[in-house]
């Protein structure tokens, strides 16, 4: 499904990512590990398209189509999803009306009718029920005076509304308490499909516990530097990062 092949990247002038390659086959769930600084963020938004993220080199391509050639948009479109480490606040527009404008206009680009409005209210429902969110929070401003823990609930809840095909977890156990951590992971793995793909971005072993991969990657100094099964992230979490700095 996703294609990256000796990727390079900069931000403002800097290289961060120096010929970083991955594969991700439909149906699998990849974890990226590495220490700070190594590229894990910036390669999630070298694939979402974000701006002042330069690619000088190499491709990357979901389902054979370049992604480097698309607007942010569009590869939200094809199925792009990105879960933030630190999710944004939109004051003024209420959950339920950003999450329905964003699934129309997905719908829209990809040629598709529009849900209604009666529909798109059951399906919330429903995905609301299982993860546990009071309906009520829906109507809120997006984000605006919610909990981390509330926060990355409200990511899951996108992710079930849109059901993308490509999803990037960036740090989602980031600020989570064990329940919290345990109903978002519970979310994420309703999504799994053998027509779906994840990339789980993340520091720490914990979350790979509630969330089991496929494959662990290490990146260190801009490339994977060493890959394996998931006992490669209990490797790591007893010995760090280390020795794969130094190897890179």
């Amino acid at each position: 499904m996703l294609s990256v092949r000796n990727l390079h990247a900069a931000v403002d002038g800097k290289e961060i990512l120096k010929g970083l390659s991955l594969e991700i086959p439909a149906g699998e769930v990849h974890a990226v590990m590495g220490p700070n600084g190594a590229g894990k963020s910036t390669l999630s938004y070298v694939l979402t398209g974000r701006d002042g993220y330069e690619v000088t080199q190499g491709s990357a391509t979901l389902d054979g189509e370049d992604l480097l050639a698309l607007a942010p948009d569009e590869r939200a479109a094809r199925g792009v999803f990105l879960s933030f480490q630190y999710p944004l606040e939109i004051p003024g527009v209420p959950a339920l009306t950003f999450i329905r404008t964003a699934l129309n206009a997905q719908r829209r680009a990809r040629g598709e009718d529009e849900v209604s409005a009666p529909a798109f209210l059951k399906l919330a429902r429903e995905k609301a029920a299982a993860l546990k969110i009071d309906f009520d929070m829906l109507k809120r401003a997006l984000n605006v005076g919610f909990s981390g823990g509330e926060k990355k609930r409200m990511e899951i809840f996108q992710m079930a509304m849109l059901s993308p095909r490509f999803l990037i977890l960036d740090e989602t156990d980031s600020g989570l308490d064990i329940d919290a951590l345990r109903i978002v992971a519970d979310g994420v793995n309703a999504l799994r499909s053998p027509e779906r793909a994840m990339l789980v971005i993340t520091h720490y072993q914990r979350l790979l516990e509630y969330i089991k991969p496929d494959r662990v990657h290490v990146l260190a100094a801009g490339r994977i530097v060493a890959s394996g099964g998931p006992e490669l992230a209990h490797e790591l979490e007893r010995g760090g990062y280390e020795r794969y700095e130094k190897a890179a």
